[in-house]
């Protein structure tokens, strides 16, 4: 019996966690308890040492002083104050009243609105609840297609998990080992990709089955001139000036940078976006208060109003990744600066009481402690788990797959996929990924040779993160399906504007909307897997150096060498340190051969 206990152990393992899962056993606990009972049981049968949990109290005092994780409260208490104060109200009816003239313009104002508060809040249930309470009942008052209405609310809902700052990218940048800052930089571009790809689905919807998607009457247009007109051309005009602004600065962000911060490397194409947006919405800001204070009467109430309503947090946004993407602040201290933001923008509305910010910090509180203990809980389950080696068993059923490296990645995202329908991401994040990313760090590098190993993981975190993000549309339990359920009507009930009788909204509705989103989502991790440019372009480059650049470093390395000053000549005589040196046709001079490979590639490279 000890024997077949000492070589199944780790099977046995997974077998006892998923045992006090199905007993209702909260997740956290469970992971604990599991690694305590079989660490005792390899105590046992001879597998373990009997002092093997001693470093264990160091793992756990490791985890609380993590300074990476104090970035977790930070961020969710700018999120809760920012939903609090009924900023995704004011952005929902403002971005709803810009689009809302276009076909499918309110599932257009959804998704960008949901990218906005992924970025703010990083919280699904805020998300997914407001949007349902508020845009839901305009798109079904107007005609909305059901299934279309409810699954742009619950996709752009989960934007929470890919669009930095994300708590999701956070955790998986500590279990990962890796910095936060570039999985912040790697997640930009496949984020603001997904959102593309939801708003494009849109429009061609609006194209192919208008009736689906209907524009706005002209009666539900509620920011109008006095003349009639809708205000957009003076949206427009502003959008241009700022636009203009923000392209200004790109073509001088490098240069500038390079004289304050005196550093030698160009910038990264994602900290050129951001800082450009941050001075274009900046600029933006500053003319509609002067506009304001003046009283010039330049811009529109439409202008004014989304000004007003979507500048703030987006500059709360760009400055927290600016700096974070700039190396001026951690992501601690960026999620501590953006927490202040959220706080003043809330006092400056008048939205901040002290019921407010107690209900916020006690949310904080409780998901920040959420969070800790399932991961307490996991570092013990992976404490047994690595000292049974069980990185060594996943390793070797990973590498008997077909395929190799690809093989395992699919394999590894199709087991995330099928996991996300049936457990939380954090615990996807805390389990699973502890033990498939020893693995993953020996595998995927042969799928990007020549990449660094820090960017191959950066990538493959990424995808991973994007994986993540199905894990709340997919049935039977979709989190975001659920919030949504939450709040959409369960009976049929009189609208209280054109006093019709709505048709209640049915859970199969809702489970149907999800799924085309879902494929594009798995559509989004198929093209980050081919393209891994998309991720790892701005973290792989280097500065080039010219061929007399290369020659001065080649010359610096210590000039001749002394032990050829020792080599006896053939005569049995030193020798003469004095004497001419031998012609080229005489002897090899492995510098001149250098040097000549060196300008042979850079005449290459221009031609």
């Amino acid at each position: 019996m000890t024997a077949l206990i000492a070589e199944n152990f780790v099977p046995l393992l997974f077998v006892g966690l998923f045992v006090f899962l199905l007993l209702g056993i909260p997740v956290a606990f469970g992971l604990a308890a599991t690694g305590l009972l079989f660490g005792f049981i390899g105590i046992e049968v001879g597998l373990f040492p009997a002092n093997m949990f001693g470093a264990l109290p160091l793992r756990v005092f490791g985890i609380m002083s993590n300074d990476t994780l104090l970035a977790i409260p930070f961020f969710t208490l700018m999120g809760i104050i920012l939903e609090r104060s009924g900023m995704a109200e004011d952005l929902l009816e403002t971005v709803g009243q810009v689009f809302g003239p276009l076909r499918g313009g309110l599932a257009i104002a959804v998704i960008l609105v949901g990218a906005l508060l992924a970025a703010t809040t990083g919280v699904v249930a805020a998300a997914v609840i407001s949007m349902g309470l508020i845009s839901l009942p305009i798109m079904l008052r107007y005609g909305y297609n059901r299934t279309i209405a409810t699954g742009a609310i619950t996709a752009s809902g989960t934007l929470a998990q890919a669009i930095p700052p994300s708590l999701v990218l956070i955790v998986l940048a500590d279990q990962l080992g890796r910095s936060v800052g570039d999985m912040y930089a790697g997640a930009l571009l496949p984020g603001l990709l997904l959102v593309g790809t939801y708003l494009l689905f849109i429009v061609a919807i609006a194209f192919i089955k208008p009736s689906w998607v209907p524009a706005l009457p002209p009666e539900a247009r509620i920011y109008r001139e006095s003349n009639g007109a809708s205000g957009h051309k003076s949206l427009l005009l502003l959008l241009l000036i700022a636009g203009a602004a923000g392209w200004l600065w790109s073509t001088v962000h490098d240069s500038m940078l390079k004289k304050v911060m005196e550093r030698p490397n160009a910038a990264p194409g994602d900290e050129i976006f951001i800082m450009s947006m941050t001075v274009a919405s900046f600029l933006a800001l500053g003319l509609a208060l002067m506009n304001k204070a003046l009283r010039l009467g330049l811009l529109s109430k439409l202008a004014e109003r989304v000004t007003f309503v979507l500048i703030p947090p987006l500059v709360l946004i760009f400055l927290v990744l600016g700096t974070i993407f700039l190396g001026v602040a951690t992501p601690t201290e960026g999620g501590a600066m953006g927490a202040v933001g959220a706080l003043l923008m809330a006092l400056l509305r008048g939205r901040m009481s002290l019921k407010t910010l107690n209900q916020a910090l006690d949310s904080t509180a409780r998901l920040s402690c959420f969070v800790l203990f399932i991961l307490i809980g996991s570092t013990v389950f992976s404490f047994t788990f690595n000292a049974a080696d069980g990185h060594f068993w996943v390793e070797s059923l990973f590498k008997s797959l077909p395929g190799g490296a690809l093989g395992f990645l699919i394999v590894v995202n199709i087991l995330i996929f099928v996991l996300g329908m049936f457990i939380d991401f954090f615990e996807i994040a805390f389990i699973v990924i502890p033990m498939i990313a020893p693995v993953a760090e020996k595998l995927l590098p042969e799928l990007l040779p020549g990449v660094p190993t820090d960017a191959v993981m950066i990538w493959f975190g990424v995808i991973v993160a994007m994986n993540l993000q199905t894990s709340f549309l997919t049935p039977p339990f979709g989190f975001a399906l659920f919030y949504l359920r939450s709040v959409a009507p369960k009976k049929d009930y009189k609208d209280r504007v054109t006093t019709k009788t709505i048709p209640a909204v049915t859970t199969a509705q809702i489970y149907k909307g999800s799924i085309a989103f879902i494929i594009l989502q798995v559509i989004m991790v198929s093209v980050i897997i081919a393209k891994p440019e998309l991720v790892i372009g701005g973290l792989t480059k280097t500065e080039k150096l010219d061929d007399a650049a290369v020659l001065e470093q080649l010359q610096g390395l210590g000039g001749r060498d002394e032990r050829q000053d020792e080599t006896p000549s053939p005569d049995g005589a030193a020798s003469d340190p004095l004497a001419p040196a031998p012609a080229a046709s005489e002897a090899f001079d492995p510098m001149a051969g250098l040097l000549e490979a060196v300008k042979k590639d850079g005449s290459a490279e221009k031609k």
